[in-house]
């Protein structure tokens, strides 16, 4: 098997227990902090919120340092360094005593977090370029599909098992998939014979976001990111406003939520592909308009069939959006700054994940729950609007030269 293919198969895996591992713990924390305690339903809540928000705020704030880290030292490293924190601070989630304990150990988990960007850029700088959004639409579909699986796999093993196994559980898989990575991941990073040049964090920032169009597509994916988080956390409530006699809400709101994960991990791959074939941004076209006109009619849906059914297909068309983010970033990052700079994007994606959930709960307490549906259809087409103004003229120029350096090396 060619080196970089191993490498990707090897990556999926891991992706999809680092996203799995993050997401396990969503359907049982606010009973696991009742098992340490807690009975003050408020209080609950209010621990349930900070420790969930710790993992997530800290793995913002850090990214940049690892990603610096990574393009001074190796991807490899990262990734084996992210994987040792995450197994061993997940593990001892299971003997944590008292939600102080718990939220301090996901600070740290946040803090020793990482493995996703060092997969994108590992996967970026190491496979063909004619591959490069196939394999990113691999490794987005396994990013998909562990925060899918995660909460489905930590509810059946916290039934099966209680919920300190999960921990226990989900450290040793991500553990087994680091020796993995340690052993069969492998990694052609030449570290510069000169000392490199010390730069500050706010320098390498306006460094990436000087190459064009880097900012403009950073600020795509958070785009992207907040129209796709955005309706999540209220889709069960959406489901008990069309089914409101219905007694399993959260089944269905699992189907719903669900077939949307399963239709993005399927298409992003062939989405890639096509974006190889065609050019990355012609299919960020066709995805984000499919993807806008199958969001409009949910908020108009009478029945759970037609928005499981208009789920999916809104999910198959985003499979098409943050690969192709990628595999642009890819084509315009500064050489030597890749991790950096997909660090960045990441710390986007955080913010939009943020914005989305707090955005989409105003719209829906202000104009009511189908007006979110609408509000991440509208953020799409600004997206597209955007990405047409300040991303594609730089494209067209990349290919004007490009074409232009070939003709002159023929004419030679």
């Amino acid at each position: 098997m060619e080196k970089w293919r191993r490498n990707l198969y090897i990556l999926y895996v891991g992706q999809f227990l680092a996203m799995a591992s993050m997401s396990c713990v969503t359907p049982f924390l606010p009973l696991y902090l009742q098992e340490m305690g807690l009975t003050d339903h408020d209080e609950v809540l209010l621990w349930s919120s900070l420790i969930y928000g710790a993992n997530l705020l800290t793995a913002f704030l850090f990214a940049p340092i690892w990603g610096k880290v990574a393009d001074q030292h190796g991807r490899k490293l990262m990734l084996i360094r992210s994987g040792l924190g995450m197994a061993i601070t997940i593990s001892l989630m299971g003997v944590a005593s008292g939600p102080i304990h718990l939220l301090l150990l996901r600070l740290l988990n946040g803090v020793l977090s990482g493995f996703s960007p060092a997969a994108i850029a590992l996967t970026a700088t190491s496979t063909p370029k004619e591959k490069s959004g196939y394999a990113l639409g691999i490794l987005h579909s396994g990013s998909v599909a562990g925060t899918i699986c995660g909460p489905l796999l930590g509810g059946l093993l916290a039934d099966q098992f209680g919920f300190r196994a999960v921990f226990f559980a989900t450290g040793c898989c991500i553990l087994a998939a680091t020796l993995i990575v340690i052993f069969w991941v492998t990694e052609n990073f030449e570290k510069k014979g000169e000392k490199p040049e010390k730069t500050g964090f706010v320098d390498d920032f306006k460094q990436i976001v000087a190459r064009k169009p880097i900012a403009s597509l950073i600020l795509s994916a958070t785009i992207v990111r907040t129209a796709m988080i955005g309706t999540l956390p209220l889709i069960p409530l959406y489901v008990q406003l069309l089914a409101p006699s219905q007694d399993n809400v959260v089944l269905f709101a699992g189907m719903a939520t669900a077939a949307m994960g399963i239709a993005n991990m399927i298409a992003a791959p062939q989405l890639g592909k096509l974006g190889d074939k065609f050019g990355s941004h012609r299919i960020f076209i066709g995805a984000v308009s499919g993807a806008i006109l199958f969001f409009v009619p949910q908020a108009f849906v009478q029945n759970l069939w037609q928005l499981i059914a208009l789920r999916f297909g809104t999910g198959a068309c985003l499979g098409g959006l943050m690969p192709s983010v990628n595999a642009l970033i890819r084509q315009f990052a500064p050489k030597g700054m890749e991790s950096r700079t997909y660090s960045y994007v990441n710390c986007a994606c955080f913010l939009g994940g943020l914005v989305g959930s707090l955005g989409m709960g105003a719209i829906a307490s202000w104009f009511g729950l189908p007006m979110i549906f609408i509000g991440s259809a509208v953020l799409l087409l600004l997206d597209l609007v955007w990405m047409k103004v300040a991303v594609y003229p730089q494209i067209r120029r990349e290919q004007e030269e490009a074409s232009l350096l070939r003709d002159q090396q023929i004419a030679k």
